[in-house]
């Protein structure tokens, strides 16, 4: 073969690093044994890769395509390493975790930072945090879009070919700006006088699943916006009310910015769930379900102090 992976690399480093002399330096070679590869390789295709541009060399556009396809072939073949080595080892090339809504991604942070220091000598699994909301973290195992989900709310699907997990429960809190017209109003509030006012929701992240709802009464207006942080500022505003969890809605009435009212039917306390594929296998994932079967995983993930 006329093209090898050495003489890609070669190429990808020049053209990242920007000159021969970088690219030599960074591949621990010297810029003689890189200028002869690619002379070679000129010769071998019977093209010009390179042309001078004063004191640079500029890939033409046969170097150019070759680069750009080349590169397809650079990540192919790191990724076909990755595997191989998943198979030797047991550690997955990635793994992909999608956390529920109600997680706040920044309070799982230090579990990742924790799982690359443990694992950094025996493991180069790559990690892809995604957010689910509702149905959506099980319609990301069902569609495979995720390999574990946390946090993942009410009951599983049926038929989907997944192990759940208890994860605790999520406890959620009526909340409204005190300058919304309920904060005033005589508790606890009933549906008619909740429904006669704006809804502040994330909508459900379902592709085959039908759509969840929580804390929504039928007929009710609402605001669609697309995080808990962006849900939690329009309540703030007044834009609308609806239920947050527990500890977030202490927290924003504890610093004078919601309001938290009883309601004649409250939203429950929901179970909540680790979740993934029956027929998935590998050590990170064994890793992670066994740090987050802790009960102060979910204590802090959850955002609930009794771990329940």
């Amino acid at each position: 073969m006329r093209i090898t992976l050495e003489a890609l690399q070669i190429l990808d480093a020049i053209d990242t690093r920007g000159s021969f002399a970088a690219a030599a330096e960074s591949l621990h070679r010297v810029p003689s044994a890189l200028t002869h590869a690619i002379r070679k390789l000129e010769d071998d295709l019977a093209v010009t890769l390179y042309v001078r541009d004063g004191r640079r060399a500029v890939l033409t556009p046969a170097g150019r395509t070759l680069l750009d396809e080349g590169r397809h072939l650079l990540r192919a073949a790191g990724e076909l390493e990755c595997r191989v080595k998943r198979v030797a080892t047991g550690w997955e090339n990635e793994l992909r975790i999608a956390l529920d809504a109600v997680i706040d991604p920044r309070d799982f942070l230090p579990l990742v930072e924790l799982f690359y220091r443990e694992t950094s000598s025996i493991s180069s699994t790559r990690l892809r945090l995604t957010t689910e909301v509702l149905g959506g973290t099980w319609d990301a195992l069902l569609t495979n879009r995720t390999d574990l989900a946390v946090g993942a709310l009410g009951d599983a699907p049926s038929g989907g070919g997944l192990r759940t997990q208890p994860f605790g429960q999520a406890a959620f809190c009526f909340a409204v700006a005190p300058h919304h017209p309920l904060a005033s109003a005589t508790e606890p509030l009933t549906e008619r006088e909740i429904v006669a006012h704006r809804a502040i929701v994330i909508a459900d992240t379902s592709r085959q699943l039908l759509a969840r709802e929580a804390g929504l009464i039928g007929g009710q207006d609402t605001l669609t916006v697309p995080d808990i942080a962006s849900k939690v500022a329009a309540q703030v505003a007044g834009l609308g009310v609806g239920y947050l969890l527990r500890r977030t809605a202490e927290e924003e009435a504890a610093a004078g910015r919601l309001v938290i009212k009883r309601v004649a039917s409250a939203r429950p306390a929901t179970p909540a769930h680790l979740a993934w594929r029956s027929q998935h296998e590998g050590r990170a994932i064994e890793w992670f379900l066994e740090h987050l079967t802790d009960p102060r995983a979910s204590a802090a993930l959850l955002r609930n102090p009794a771990g329940a």
